[in-house]
């Protein structure tokens, strides 16, 4: 299966053989790294938005295999400050470096790298629509925590309608038969767009606001963070600001082999209480992004 010189820009651009593919491969890498796989490459990081994990573990993937990482993570350092394009930084980049990693606060924005770039584009988010490499992760965790990724049972509680994770990941999850639980208020429901994509696959869904309806049902539960950066309005973002909160009194209304999966950062959406749980493989799953990323940046580059 050939990715060499491929973007990645949408999960809606992989089929199910390919997602396999590339957990199988993680696996390998994992298992059995290369410190030298990606000697001598350089990968540019253009960090247009705040991010920990997925910035650091990209770096981190890279440097691990042996390859270099150049970029910034601010920029107002840069010259987009002085009213250069998005197309001439992408220009730029492509002439320093071999692969270019970009987040965005704007939809779109990794499409239009990917246009302007010759050498492979990765998308580490854009806006609220897409995180492909976060869903490669949430597939790897929920793989190696379940075993299977067929006909689970899939809870998406939180901020469903700016949740560029939660979009993707249904998407993903739609070629493994997946039942899916949208579990929010009305007003951060998951966007019609995606559900009649769904509804198109096949795929069973069920919306609902009460997490504890249907608690028992789930084999995984995808919780996120309510986003106050995405929200037009503050007092939008005020009113549904800790609209669910995990903790202890969640775990005599699950089954026991549910796991807890969240993108992270989480701000009081899961107390820490729940931490030391079997349950809880938010940390886990955050430490999987080396293996995916390292499988996604040696496939692209023909490592």
């Amino acid at each position: 299966m050939d990715f060499k010189n491929r973007d990645i820009i949408s999960i809606r651009d992989f089929s199910k053989d390919e997602i396999l593919h590339i957990l199988e491969t993680s696996k390998k890498i994992e298992s059995k790294p290369d410190p030298e796989l990606l000697k001598n490459k350089i990968m540019a990081s253009l960090f247009f938005e705040p991010s920990t994990r997925t910035r650091m573990s990209f770096e981190s993937a890279m440097r691990r295999l042996g390859g270099n990482v150049i970029g910034f993570d601010d920029p107002n350092t840069t010259s987009l400050k002085k009213g250069e394009t998005l197309w001439d930084t992408i220009k730029m980049a492509e002439s320093y470096s071999d692969v270019i990693v970009i987040r965005s606060p704007i939809e779109g924005a990794s499409r239009l790298a990917a246009e302007a770039a010759k050498v492979p584009v990765i998308n580490a988010g854009d806006g609220a629509n897409q995180h492909p490499t976060q869903t490669l992760l949430d597939l790897y965790t929920i793989l190696k925590e379940k075993k299977t990724l067929e006909n689970l049972n899939v809870g998406f509680l939180g901020d469903l309608k700016y949740g560029r994770a939660v979009h993707s990941l249904a998407i993903a999850l739609s070629h493994f038969n997946a039942r899916m639980f949208f579990i929010s208020p009305k007003a951060l429901k998951m966007p019609d767009s995606y559900l009649e994509e769904l509804e198109q696959k096949g795929i069973w869904y069920r919306e609902e606001e009460d997490l504890f309806k249907v608690s028992r049902e789930l084999d995984i539960l995808y919780a996120t963070r309510i986003q106050k950066e995405r929200f037009p309005d503050p007092l939008e973002y005020k009113k549904y600001a800790g609209v669910y909160r995990l903790d202890r009194k969640l775990l005599d209304h699950i089954k026991p082999g549910l796991r807890i999966l969240h993108p992270l950062p989480r701000v009081d959406e899961i107390h820490p209480e729940l931490d030391d749980t079997k349950h809880a493989v938010y940390f886990e799953q955050a430490k999987n992004g080396i293996p995916v990323r390292q499988t996604i940046l040696a496939l692209v580059l023909g490592g």
